[in-house]
Formats: structure tokens, C-alpha cells, sequence
């Protein structure tokens, strides 16, 4: 695939400086061209070495683009770039010990939902101007909602992440299963695979980690529910509202009508993703990434036609309202090296590497030309259909706080599940305790 390159200004003001000095007699000087000073100077940033954080677990196909994408960088500016990979689960306390002075990289993998938070701690840096021109310029606003804060924008959107139910094609062939048009169905045919598999199987999984309101947003969305809505300067928690409850229960019955175990009640997509390579899991929501390391943690038995994705359905038989996720790409805001990391931003994101980004790493592409391509791939199709209807969580700084540290939403569906409260108290404690975090000045 053809590599955009970077074009860097390499005049300074010391080569110009020495030009002038270097003349004699009463005869003005020419001006050296941008072209003879970059041949004398070298590459624009030789000689300098970035730190560059990836997020989650690397497989074959991550690793090889960020390879690719590291190489051609320091062909084209002469930096180096040290790759460190941070899994998802300990993203939040690696990121806050960078933001209080530990330390940290010069450009990071961010998802879109934690962009509020860290411009809050003054953690990344503004880079408005790359998506205000070349390529980006291209990316359509309604992406960087998330990014964008009291006029400029703090991360560039690398590719669209949107949840559909993988499954076991092969069981479901085997046990002549059809692919679940709605809840009900989706229902049937985990206690199926259940029946036929083994008690120990999770028909279909429960997520209730750090990642679990993937699963929980697309329920209480689809009953017409909201997390948290803003009137004037004050979030106002809707926890306690009658859709918001309906969707809350149908994500608890996954574990009271015994579809998945009580006794994984903390698992996150990473755990469950462990246990689907290993045969004990029939349907999880997730994204197409999970296939590289299913495969591998697997030994190569889970791939191909043995496993698809379908849209997660709604009780009625239409489509679930999928969570609007993605990842971004920033720069860090104590980088040891901006310049640099802000021209690694420009090159990652441009249309070669960032639809290569999203489409060899399992997401969807933020450029529209290429997600209308995607949509006509039948194995992309129910991305396509969920991105469609995507939609986000509270764009509030605190929410990580509410989502990952406190885990508001996560605890209240574990009081209701052990028999501690019932829907209406456990989901009354948390909307305060909700309002409480949202609200933090």
C-alpha cells in the first residue's frame, strides 16, 4: 500500500544564519533552497526516539502494522520509536501514574471515552492543527465529540470500535441453531449450546468488568434508557428511570436465568475472550480484534468458518444501539519529544496508516470512503449495521471514574444478582452515586 510521506520544514534560523556569515565582499548572498539544506541537514528528527504506549494485548496483526507504520517513520524524519504495550486493564492506573509526574510516553493509544478525563488533568497536548488540514481534515466532525473541548481537539480518531455478539458458527451448526434474530431467540439458543456443551459453558457471557457497559449501554439504550442526561451545568443520573431498569434486568438475567456463572461475575471481554479460545464460551459481545488472539490462544483450532458475528439483537427483533467506542491516537503533554510525536500523530492517522490501522486491527475505518467499502465485507456488515446506530457515554471527565474506578453500574448489577438488593434499591444507590461523580468540579 502506498505510504504517504511527511513533508518537514529542515530551514532553521542557524543555517540561514551561517549562510549570511559565510559570504564575503559587497555581494549578497543566494539564499540556500529548502532542498540543499535538507540534504545537508539529514532527516528532521534524526537522532530522536519516541515513546509510543499501544493499549491492550499484542497479536500478529497489531504488531506487524505498528512494525511497518514505526519503520517507515524513522525512514522518513530519522526518529526511532520504542513501543510499549499496555493491556486495557491496566491502562487507567498507567495513565495516572504518568499524569502525576511518573513516566510517560510521547504519543499514546486512547480510547475516545477517556479523551474528557485526561485533557481534565492537563495530561495530552492540542492537536488542532492536525486535523484541521491534509487528510484529517477529512475525518467527519460528528467522530471527535469526545476530542474536541472548549475548541480545540486533544486526539485524532484512528479507527471506529462498535461491539457485535461473536459465536461459535461451528456449534451452532452442529446443534442447527439459527442465528438469533431476537433477544428471546439469543436466549433459546445459549441455553442450547449450554444443554449440549457442558454446564460450565457460558451460553452466553456475562461481562462484568472493567468494559462491562459495552454489554449494559446497548440494553439500556435500546429500552429507550440513559445514563446520565446534562440540564444546565449539572448531570442529572436517569438510572432510576423505567427504560434504563428494563435494560439493567435484561443484563442481570444473563446470570439469574443461568446463561452465564455466578461464579464470573468480574470477568471483563479479556477473561471471557480466554475462556472462548478455550471452548467454554458460546457468544460474547466483542470486536472483530479479539479474532487474531482467539487464534492464537487457541493453537490455531478457533478461526475462519468456525466462528462469526451477528448484531446484537433488541427484544422486539431489530438491532441493539451499539456503544460509539473507538480509539484515538494523541500526544502526551509532558512528551519529552512534541515535534516529533506530533508528526508520528500526522502519519499514523493520514489515510494510508489510519484505515490500515482500523481494518487490519478489527475496526472501522474514520474515513467515510473506506467504512462504505467495509460495510460490503459480509464479515464487517453487523459493524457496519452497529456503528449505524452507535452511540456514547456521558462526555464528562469523571466518567472513567464512574465506568473503571468505582465501578458504579458494575456493583449494583453484583447486589441484585447475590440476592443483597433488588433492582429499584441498588439502582437508586448508584444514580446518586452517579450524580455525585459526574458532578465533581
Amino acid at each position: 500500500m502506498r505510504i504517504a510521506k511527511i513533508t518537514a520544514t529542515t530551514v532553521t534560523t542557524a543555517a540561514l544564519a551561517l549562510g549570511v556569515a559565510a559570504c564575503g565582499g559587497g555581494e549578497a548572498p543566494a539564499e540556500p533552497s529548502a532542498a540543499s539544506t535538507a540534504e545537508a541537514s539529514g532527516p528532521a528528527f534524526a537522532g530522536k526516539e519516541l515513546t509510543l504506549w499501544r493499549l491492550g494485548d499484542s497479536n500478529p496483526d497489531a504488531q506487524k502494522y505498528t512494525d511497518e507504520l514505526v519503520a517507515a517513520f524513522q525512514q522518513e524524519t530519522g526518529a526511532s520509536v520504542k513501543v510499549e504495550w499496555i493491556p486495557w486493564p491496566q491502562v487507567n492506573d498507567k495513565f495516572t501514574a504518568a499524569a502525576a509526574g511518573g513516566a510517560g510516553p510521547d504519543v499514546t493509544e486512547i480510547g475516545n471515552d477517556q479523551v474528557p478525563l485526561w485533557v481534565s488533568q492537563e495530561a495530552l497536548a492540542p492537536v488542532t492543527d492536525i486535523v484541521g488540514s491534509g487528510d484529517q481534515a477529512g475525518i467527519p466532525k460528528n467522530l471527535m465529540g469526545m476530542e474536541t473541548i472548549d475548541g480545540e481537539t486533544y486526539a485524532v480518531p484512528w479507527g471506529g470500535g462498535t461491539r457485535a455478539v461473536l459465536y461459535r458458527k461451528d456449534w451452532f451448526e452442529e446443534l442447527k441453531i439459527e442465528v438469533p434474530k431476537s433477544w428471546d431467540e439469543l436466549v433459546a439458543a445459549a441455553k442450547k449450546v449450554q444443554a449440549e456443551k457442558g454446564s460450565d459453558v457460558d451460553g452466553f457471557a456475562f461481562n462484568g468488568g472493567s468494559d462491562a457497559n459495552h454489554l449494559l449501554g446497548s440494553l439500556a439504550w435500546t429500552s429507550g434508557g440513559e445514563y446520565a442526561v446534562k440540564e444546565g451545568d449539572k448531570w442529572v443520573g436517569k438510572l432510576t428511570d423505567p427504560a434504563f431498569k428494563a435494560g439493567f434486568e435484561q443484563y442481570t438475567s444473563l446470570v439469574t436465568d443461568g446463561l452465564s456463572s455466578k461464579s464470573r461475575l468480574t470477568q471483563n471481554s479479556s477473561d471471557i475472550r480466554t475462556r472462548f479460545s478455550n471452548g467454554k464460551v458460546g457468544m460474547y459481545l466483542t470486536a472483530s480484534w479479539d479474532l487474531a488472539t482467539i487464534e492464537e490462544e487457541s493453537k490455531g483450532k478457533l478461526k475462519g468458518d468456525k466462528l462469526a458475528f451477528f448484531p446484537l439483537p433488541s427484544k422486539d427483533g431489530g438491532e441493539a444501539q451499539a456503544f460509539l467506542g473507538g480509539n484515538d491516537i494523541a500526544v502526551w503533554g509532558t512528551a519529552n519529544e512534541p515535534e516529533a510525536a506530533k508528526e508520528f500523530v500526522k502519519m499514523a492517522t493520514n489515510k494510508d496508516w489510519g484505515v490500515r490501522y482500523a481494518t487490519e486491527g478489527g475496526l472501522l475505518p474514520v474515513y467515510p470512503e473506506a467504512l462504505a467499502k467495509l460495510a460490503e465485507d459480509p464479515a464487517q456488515a453487523p459493524f457496519a449495521a452497529a456503528f449505524a446506530k452507535a452511540k456514547a457515554f456521558p462526555a464528562d471527565p469523571n466518567w472513567t471514574e464512574a465506568n473503571e474506578t468505582k465501578a458504579v453500574l458494575q456493583n449494583a448489577a453484583r447486589q441484585v444478582i447475590e440476592g443483597k438488593a433488588t433492582a429499584d434499591e441498588a439502582l437508586a444507590a448508584a444514580n446518586t452515586e452517579l450524580e455525585d461523580i459526574l458532578n465533581q468540579s
